[in-house]
């Protein structure tokens, strides 16, 4: 089976959507599908010096990049729309990652008039939150050129039970299939040293470092975590903040202010993005890990903590309800009393936290891999390519919400 991956841009400067397109191919690869990924050179206002218009060999899998034709977010590309025009039809089935977006939209259509089956991840941008921010715009877009192509998918693929409920009100037809973002176990099986992120960032040595890890955005909650880590700070005054991630939209002058406000400034270290051994290292060094979220897809960086063995504090938008019936978390309410109180607790019960930590990493390895995502979503394009019409046959799906 032939699969084509696309993703607006692999950029790491758009966080966990780039890493899982790069897994997803990867696994896919491994697990003996022929799977090709495509993207653009965005990378925010500049571009990824990547080669251009060929395909890339990466061991399970190929990447093939298009120049970006105009500077802006949207990532309209003259190059991808002929290659997709002539192309599209040597796939067996096509994935889609993102939406909001030129390369999704113009693949979508594309799929329609070849009548090609493809499966789209939103990845949580069809979320209540998400919809509402920046909302005229959206519900336009959203009415017109998402909304069409949305009904006419072979398989929408959510990330959890909870993000399925929440589009029940758009009363979309296609089939949904509840598979949740992964990580590869073989990349946190062997604990990292803390030592890489001392060197880096000498005086948080010897601090007790509560990690939030993840894009610097109005959606991350971060006006709830200002004043509820002020209150673990006085209470807990050799605690240390560390917020890790990029700011591609320029946010960060505004949650600096948040912690201004809330006379905590000094106790917070803004890393910028961290990737490789040294995020790994961040891992390692912290203490706790929060996520004080509005609204999540699936955050990869959650799993990423969970698996390092860390106590994690995430709310209700995080979408993660089996954390909390594992007992690997402290799922919270969204808001700044909820956040306080977790993180207060787990700091006065450090043997507590070691356990959840451990109970995370346990949860982590058992379900959330993505060798055992690659085998769902195989069946999935397996069903969809042996079925002439898709939208009639949910039933037929053992895996489907």
């Amino acid at each position: 089976m032939k699969v084509l991956i696309v993703v607006p841009s692999i950029a790491t400067l758009y966080g966990g959507t780039s890493k899982l397109a790069i897994e997803l191919a990867q696994a896919l690869g491994e697990s003996g599908i022929e799977a090709d990924l495509i993207t653009t050179n965005a990378d925010g206002k500049a571009a990824l010096a990547v080669p251009l218009n060929r395909w890339i060999d990466q061991g399970s899998y190929r990447i093939r990049y298009f120049a970006r034709s105009f500077n802006n977010e949207f990532k309209f590309s003259f190059s991808l729309t002929r290659w997709l025009w002539q192309h599209l039809p040597e796939y067996d089935v096509v994935h889609t990652i993102s939406l909001f977006t030129y390369p999704i939209a113009l693949t979508h259509w594309l799929c329609r008039i070849r009548h090609i089956p493809y499966v789209t991840n939103p990845q949580g941008m069809l979320e209540p939150w998400a919809l509402s921010y920046k909302a005229w715009k959206k519900q336009l877009y959203y009415h017109w050129i998402e909304r069409p192509t949305l009904q006419r998918a072979s398989t929408i693929q959510m990330l959890s039970d909870a993000e399925a409920e929440g589009i029940k009100p758009l009363n979309l037809q296609a089939p949904i299939l509840i598979t949740p973002n992964g990580i590869h176990r073989r990349e946190f099986e062997t604990r990292s040293s803390p030592e890489g992120f001392y060197q880096q960032f000498q005086a948080l040595r010897n601090k007790t470092l509560i990690l939030f890890l993840g894009r610097v955005d109005p959606k991350k909650g971060l006006d709830l975590l200002a004043p509820a880590f002020a209150q673990v700070h006085q209470q807990f005054p050799n605690t240390h903040l560390v917020i890790a991630g990029p700011d591609n939209i320029n946010f960060q002058p505004t949650a600096e202010r948040y912690f201004e406000q809330a006379h905590c400034r000094d106790a917070v270290t803004f890393t910028g993005m961290l990737t490789g051994e040294l995020k790994h290292s961040a891992l390692a060094a912290a203490t706790l890990y929060v996520a004080p979220s509005y609204s999540e897809g699936f955050s990869m960086s959650i799993l990423e903590g969970m698996a390092s063995a860390l106590p994690c504090v995430i709310t209700t938008g995080c979408n993660f309800p089996e954390a909390a019936t594992a007992h690997a978390a402290e799922v919270v309410e969204i808001g700044v009393d909820a956040i306080t109180s977790a993180l207060i607790r787990l700091l006065h019960n450090p043997n507590s936290a070691r356990e959840m930590g451990d109970r995370a990493r346990n949860l982590i390895f058992e379900s959330y891999t993505w060798n055992r995502i690659a085998e769902k979503l195989i069946r999935c394009y397996s069903n969809i390519d042996q079925t002439s019409s898709p939208t009639n046959t949910s039933s037929t799906y053992p895996d489907y919400y």
